[in-house]
């Protein structure tokens, strides 16, 4: 469902590849992990796979639309209808309700109008989060952890076949991070999971483990 072929990154025209030819092949519905020490390049990766940065070379495919051929609003487009983001800030609007938040994704759509099926698909995602009382409530009205939930219902409204999640859990306790975590697969529905993440009890959850370190993505237990 989604490839990236050779995939190469940096910042700095005479420094180092932060990527130095990535490769990475990810299955429709399937969910994995990205662990690797802090400055590895994970969220710039991640950013790459979400169009939201630009490779300095390779290749990326998502479904069978490669991300070269694109314009920057065919970029855009794809990023509203394909990929659903969650990161470690939940950036609820503030002036929003929870209910309000999870929908703006859908807003920004060509000539979408909000439907009572939409609003009862984002009632039934935050219901199934443990949201189903608080539709009407502010991002300070209530925890960390629920605004974080309400981030990840946002994130699967459009229904989009690739979920990309920059360490979701960074700001939660080991609990709340477990329930976050599970929520977000078994909710993912056919949807591909990636996941950023320090946390070795959230990759363990993904099941498939992949790291990078000095610009290279391998296999968990595969060696250079």
């Amino acid at each position: 469902m989604l490839s990236a072929r050779q995939v190469r990154k940096r910042f700095d025209p005479n420094g180092a590849w932060v990527l130095d030819g990535v490769d990475l092949n990810l299955d429709a519905g399937s969910h994995l992990a990205i662990v690797g020490p802090s400055g590895s390049g994970k969220s710039t990766l991640l950013g790459i796979l979400g169009t939201l940065e630009e490779p300095d070379d390779g290749q990326i495919v998502l479904g069978e639309q490669s991300y070269s051929t694109l314009d920057p609003d065919s970029r855009a487009a794809l990023r509203r209808d394909s990929i659903g983001f969650v990161f470690q800030e939940h950036h609820l609007l503030p002036q929003c309700t929870a209910l309000q938040n999870v929908l703006l994704p859908l807003l920004s759509r060509p000539g979408q109008s909000l439907a009572e099926a939409e609003r009862g698909r984002a009632e039934s995602l935050l219901t199934a989060l443990g949201l189903g009382e608080r539709f009407d409530a502010w991002p300070h009205q209530l925890s960390t952890g629920q605004r974080q939930r309400i981030a990840v219902a946002r994130a699967l409204i459009g229904s989009p076949a690739l979920i990309l999640a920059d360490e979701p859990t960074g700001s939660l306790d080991r609990n709340s991070a477990d329930d976050l975590v599970t929520l977000l697969l078994e909710h993912s529905g056919a949807a591909s999971v990636v996941v950023v993440t320090h946390s070795e009890r959230v990759a363990q959850a993904c099941g498939r483990i992949m790291e990078l370190m000095d610009g290279q993505l391998l296999e968990r237990g595969l060696s250079r």
